[in-house]
């Protein structure tokens, strides 16, 4: 069961939602926050090809402790809204946290499961303008739900942006390393038995027309990180927030975690590493 959960309602509550496969302690709400930091130019120019403007509806899908969020707000000013969709208690704490900081009166909070947009959110059924998932669509068990409930938010003429992974194992470090590609698999792995799907981009485009979306823009983000990039801290507070999980969960062993991290710690010493990154595509399907 999910409830509808304004930001001037009950505030959410620790324990009220089963956490999602990397978690939502504080360590995963820190790594995000610098994913946020390192993945925004690229989400402003998604955003920007969904021709995002002051003055609308915003739908974020699963927007974890908010950092999208408060740039969504920012954008579409006093006269736009937002509804921020989560089902993290703590997330949306952090996300309220935010608001409150930036003094921003435009952004609600609705406590409640992505998968089930059209019971958390009829009164805005048709009205949306643009709605907005990153990386939430490989995560959960029936991302169809997501698209459908999104499409029947939009009203005609929306848009869904989405940001999200196909060919997720593909990531690699060169020299390439055993241990390392051991432990990626054991990723897909990992998500695959909690319902994602790491390559769930190959099937968005049919979902979407099965909707009554049209995909209008699909490009890839390809990244390549060096260990004295910026970009390297991305894989590398992953690392350190996942894999102590997978440990746990059993998908890998101790041992396994200690050859991985004895193969990215020779990586980040080794001036002529490199590492491609997971690609990212962008997607924009616009309601018919």
């Amino acid at each position: 069961m999910t409830t509808r959960t304004p930001a001037r309602s009950r505030p959410p509550r620790d324990g009220d939602a089963p956490e999602y496969v990397l978690g939502t302690h504080e360590q995963e709400s820190n790594r995000l926050g610098l994913q946020n930091r390192l993945w925004s130019a690229s989400a402003h120019q998604l955003w920007e090809r969904s021709a995002l403007r002051p003055g609308e509806t915003v739908l974020d899908v699963g927007c974890g402790p908010g950092h999208a969020t408060v740039e969504l707000a920012e954008i579409v000013g006093s006269t736009g809204h937002v509804l921020a969709v989560d089902e993290s208690p703590l997330f949306l704490k952090h996300l309220q946290d935010r608001v409150v900081a930036r003094r921003l009166n435009n952004v609600e909070r609705v406590l409640g499961d992505a998968q089930q947009l059209s019971s958390l959110l009829p009164q805005v059924a048709g009205k949306v303008d643009l709605a907005y998932a990153r990386w939430v669509l490989c995560f959960v068990p029936d991302p169809e739900a997501v698209v459908r409930g999104v499409a029947s938010l939009l009203k005609p003429g929306g848009r869904f942006a989405v940001q999200d992974y196909f060919n997720y194992e593909s990531m690699s470090i060169a020299p390439k390393h055993e241990a390392f590609t051991r432990v990626i698999l054991a990723i897909g792995r990992s998500w695959r038995a909690r319902g994602g799907d790491p390559d769930i981009v190959s099937r968005l485009p049919a979902m979407f027309r099965k909707h009554g979306m049209e995909l209008q823009d699909i490009r890839l983000n390809q990244r390549v990180a060096r260990p004295n990039s910026t970009i390297w801290a991305w894989p590398d507070t992953f690392w350190k927030s996942y894999l102590p999980r997978m440990v746990e969960m059993e998908t890998i062993t101790p041992a396994e975690r200690e050859a991985f991290d004895a193969a990215w710690q020779a990586a980040s010493r080794d001036p002529d590493a490199f590492m491609l990154l997971p690609p990212v595509f962008d997607l924009v399907a616009v309601k018919k």
